[in-house]
């Protein structure tokens, strides 16, 4: 695949036809997730359950091309890479509207998955099990010149079994090239690399490089989290988090942690990006770690929890919640199906 501009010329959409989207056989469910720019919604592609995002078009002439424009290059990351981390891209269409569609994950995001669990943390191996998948979604995405730009819990989702994770939302996604500056459009604070942060105390417009070490800064605050199972900065606003971690260069503890954990953890967040492990590297500290500390016996990932614990605190709107509303069993155990008997799905085409 080309770059996100090869899929606009003279205002066509350009793309493959094996990934271009029949809107007439698309339908549409329940909303399971709102951003500022899109909402994504459960449906059914080709009787296949799937996620549908619909992109939000904007008002002006200049919102609308900006729109588009992160539209394609979304698209151009999702069809260019497919990796068993990644969440798997179906396809896209720009009429009616623009719409991408991807496999439909059950296992819901990464933070609804550690709110449920808390006070108690993932097992150690089960919590590195996890960063293994998500290192090695990005490692593919570094090796075909992709910046992710947003790595959170939040894009980050679980399959069915809970034993798998993968990455989701490209919607901030970049191609890296060495001589490209790239403007200080950026991700969540709160995981942001230092050098992105900065970029956006410059004049409005002025660009800085940086490099997809950006993304190793973010794995390691999210390697924090899943091994504490706390919000990184806690007590801090995702701003006053940024600031201190870009001026001041604060990071969240990790004295507790064993030697050889806490080096690959600090080791990722280095202020020097040129410091940082590139995620091969990274990949192959976790499996040093896992065969030098392996448990016993087989862990496997948490899958039932207590009482206290079933209430979930609201999630963070965001465009990367791909599961579907689940419908409680024990009080409406044939509800799903009365809705879909109902035309619970309607059709896409056909509301645009």
């Amino acid at each position: 695949m080309g770059s996100a501009n090869e899929f606009f010329s003279n205002g066509e959409f350009n793309l493959d036809p094996k990934w271009l989207v029949d809107a007439k056989q698309l339908f549409v469910g329940p909303k399971i997730g709102e951003g500022a720019h899109a909402k994504v919604y459960e449906g059914k592609y080709k009787n296949q359950n799937v996620a549908i995002k619909i992109v939000n078009k904007g008002e002006t002439p200049e919102e609308i091309a900006k729109r588009e424009a992160r539209f394609a290059r979304e698209v151009a990351m999702l069809s260019r890479v497919q990796h068993r981390n990644l969440v798997k891209f179906i396809g896209a269409c720009k009429e009616p509207v623009m719409v991408i569609v991807t496999e439909l994950l059950l296992g819901g995001t990464m933070r609804r998955y550690l709110l449920n669990l808390r006070p108690r943390c993932l097992d150690m191996f089960v919590a590195i099990s996890f960063a293994l998948d998500i290192a090695r979604a990005m490692e593919c995405l570094h090796s075909h010149g992709i910046i992710h730009r947003d790595l959170k819990p939040e894009n980050l989702i679980l399959t069915a079994d809970h034993k798998t994770v993968k990455l989701a939302d490209f919607g901030l996604a970049r191609e890296e090239s060495l001589t490209e500056m790239m403007t200080a459009e950026t991700g969540t604070y709160r995981w942001m690399a230092p050098e992105l942060y900065s970029t956006v105390t410059l004049r409005r417009g002025e660009k800085k490089h940086y490099n997809h070490k950006v993304d190793t800064y973010s794995f390691g605050i999210v390697l924090w989290e899943l091994i504490h199972n706390k919000l990184p900065f806690e007590g801090m606003s995702n701003l006053q988090a940024a600031y201190a971690a870009a001026f001041k260069n604060v990071r969240p503890s990790a004295e507790d942690l064993p030697e050889d954990l806490a080096l690959i953890v600090t080791s990722c967040w280095k202020e020097d990006p040129n410091a940082r492990p590139n995620f091969s590297q990274i990949i192959q500290m976790l499996l040093n770690y896992l065969s030098t500390n392996s448990p016993s016996e087989p862990v496997v990932p948490h899958r039932t929890f207590s009482s206290e614990n079933r209430v979930l605190p609201p999630e963070s709107p965001g465009t990367s919640s791909l599961m579907p509303v689940r419908v409680d069993s024990d009080s409406a155990p044939n509800a799903r199906n009365e809705d879909n008997s109902r035309g619970f799905f309607f059709c896409f085409n056909k509301c645009y």
